[in-house]
C-alpha cells in the first residue's frame, strides 16, 4: 500500500514496518525463501493485518519496485537522451547506491525470483526515458530494441559486476567508465 499522508498513524507504522522487514529479508534470504508468516512474526503483526494491504507477497514486491521506479524517473525526468545519457548513468549509480543491499540484491540477483520485477523496472524507465527523444523515436523498432537492450544489459551487466567485486571503485570512477563504455556505442549508433 502506498502511503499517501493521510493515513493513521497506526496504518502508515504498520505499512513501514512491514516494508522495513520485507528488505531485512530480502538481503537475508532468496525471495522464495521469504514467507507471509515470518514476515509477520519479524513486523509483530497478524497475517490477516499483512493481507489487509497486501494480497500477496508479489504485490509488496510490486510496490517496493514501482517506489524505485518513481523515484528514479523523478531524478532522471529532465534529461535528454540520448546526449545526456552520461547523467542518466551517473544518476543511476548514485541512485543505485544509495538504496543499499536489498534493491542490490533485486538488481543483481540471478534469481528468477527478481528477474519480472527486474523487467518491469527497466520497461518503465526505458518508455519514460526515451519516449521523448526525436532521436530514439525516429528509429525503426528492431533497431529502438537492438539500442535498449545494448544500453541495458550494458549499464546493468557493469554495475552487476562492480557489486559483485565488492564496489572496488568509486562512484565517480565506475560512473566514467561506464560513459566511455556505453556512450561511444550508443554515440556510433547515431551516426
Amino acid at each position: 500500500m502506498i502511503l499517501t499522508g493521510s493515513e493513521d498513524l497506526r496504518v502508515r507504522r504498520t505499512i513501514d514496518s512491514i516494508k522495513n522487514v520485507f528488505e531485512q529479508m530480502i538481503c537475508e534470504m532468496d525471495y522464495s525463501k521469504i514467507r507471509v508468516t515470518e514476515l509477520c512474526s519479524r513486523a509483530m503483526i497478524n497475517k490477516k493485518t499483512f493481507y489487509v494491504y497486501y494480497p500477496t507477497l508479489d504485490s509488496l514486491l510490486e510496490e517496493m519496485q514501482s517506489e524505485y521506479v518513481a523515484e528514479y524517473i523523478r531524478r532522471i525526468k529532465d534529461f535528454k537522451l540520448p546526449d545526456e545519457l552520461d547523467k542518466v548513468n551517473r544518476e543511476f549509480f548514485l541512485f543505485s547506491e544509495e538504496k543499499g543491499l536489498a534493491y542490490e540484491k533485486i538488481t543483481c540477483a540471478g534469481s528468477e525470483s527478481y528477474h519480472y520485477i527486474r523487467s518491469g523496472m527497466i520497461k518503465e524507465v526505458n518508455n519514460t526515458g526515451w519516449s521523448s527523444s526525436k532521436k530514439y523515436s525516429t528509429l525503426p523498432e528492431y533497431q529502438q530494441s537492438m539500442l535498449m537492450n545494448f544500453v541495458n544489459n550494458s549499464v546493468l551487466g557493469i554495475y552487476r559486476q562492480w557489486v559483485e567485486e565488492g564496489k572496488q571503485q568509486t562512484v565517480e570512477e565506475i560512473t566514467e567508465l561506464t560513459n566511455r563504455l556505453v556512450l561511444g556505442g550508443v554515440k556510433g549508433f547515431f551516426k
